[in-house]
């Protein structure tokens, strides 16, 4: 095996190794077993990380950095004034993710749903650093993680399933044109949805609107994210995007209820149906409309723009998105599945190992 560490990353609303509720359920896995232990049991150098399950990529990655660097959480002094909360979290200085942190250290970073939103941001900086943070903060008191220069570090990124476009999920409910309740779905899946939103829209807690997950995966906002987000030439790039519905005669998508769990249907219809313009002027089309419950496949297969290409196990390019062949699963069964068990453990040894040769 090599030198890699294999960074797993949470979507919204997830959780990881540093939570409790990680014991009873893992994340990774979820019923299936925790797929993490497994791929240790095969050689591979994996962590789950734990991330803020409703806050913004911003902070995220900033979490994500004083894990693996074994710091204090450092949002940025500038960040922290801007959207109004503490500029300092959590200390993991006693209880870093990994045993090592330096420039030695080769990282797959490897994100679910809005954790590739995390990992590629996280890269960003790590790279880049952050001008706006530069500016504000005195040389001493500026984290390392704004001073950029460390791209050497990683080496792979891996989105699961990933808004990596933004989700019509969120803008349907924007354009006054659309109707999201006019759709017909069964009567269930609004008993379900209901449920589901529980889980997935947080409390307010003062800070500003536009520092959580939502505000980032509108479409509009990861296009403006994209533009500040490199496709570094070093780093191998894979995505995963999936997809559990079907083309019905009218045109639009709905979800194969053998393979989307009964939580994403109402929400799968809705997606399948949205056709409009988002307030920033970005046409939705019929090409949005296949989804797996939550993120439009089409969003899932690479950041518009940026270099691109079908996987190829042979000719594996860095600094182009390798897109896998789309997943025939809901949102979650790419990890384990919400409700319905999951066996991808296959899946992930076959990728890790894959990984791991180039």
């Amino acid at each position: 095996m090599s030198n890699l560490r294999y960074i797993f990353v949470h979507g919204l609303s997830g959780w990881g190794s540093y939570d409790e509720k990680y014991k009873k359920t893992p994340y990774w896995g979820m019923r299936s077993g925790d797929l993490i232990a497994l791929l240790r049991e095969k050689g591979f150098d994996c962590y789950a990380a734990s991330v803020d399950p409703h806050g913004s990529a911003w902070d995220r990655a900033c979490e994500l950095y004083a894990q693996l660097s074994g710091t204090r959480v450092d949002y940025g002094k500038h960040h922290s004034m801007q959207y109004r909360h503490e500029r300092y979290g959590r200390d993991f200085s006693e209880c870093p993710l990994i045993d090592r942190w330096d420039e030695e250290t080769r990282l797959v970073l490897i994100g679910h749903s809005f954790g590739g939103a995390t990992v590629r941001l996280f890269s960003e900086l790590l790279a880049n650093g952050a001008g706006e943070e530069i500016e504000a903060t005195e040389t001493d008191d500026l984290s390392p993680f704004f001073r950029g220069g460390s791209k050497v570090r990683i080496h792979s990124i891996v989105a699961l399933a990933s808004p990596l476009n933004g989700t019509t999920a969120y803008d349907m409910f924007r354009d006054e044109r659309f109707d999201p309740e006019g759709v017909k779905v069964p009567w269930w899946s609004s008993l379900f949805a209901k449920l589901l939103s529980r889980r997935v829209v947080p409390s307010k807690d003062g800070r500003d609107e536009r520092d959580y997950a939502d505000y980032d995966m509108y479409v509009d906002n990861a296009a403006k994210m994209n533009r500040h987000l490199t496709t570094f030439s070093n780093v191998y790039y894979f995505s995963v995007p999936c997809s559990s519905t079907k083309e019905s005669r009218d045109g639009i998508h709905c979800p194969v209820l053998k393979i989307t769990d009964p939580f994403f249907v109402k929400r799968s219809y809705q997606i399948g149906s949205y056709s409009g313009t988002t307030k920033g002027g970005t046409v939705i089309d019929a090409s949005w409309h296949e989804n797996d419950g939550l993120v439009n496949t089409i969003s899932a297969k690479a950041p518009f723009g940026q270099p691109q290409r079908k996987l190829d196990r042979k000719k594996i390019q860095p600094g182009v998105w390798n897109i896998f062949p789309v997943y025939h699963g809901d949102h979650m069964m790419i990890h384990g599945g919400l409700t319905r068990k999951t066996d991808v453990k296959k899946f992930y040894v076959n990728l890790l190992s894959m990984i791991d040769a180039l």
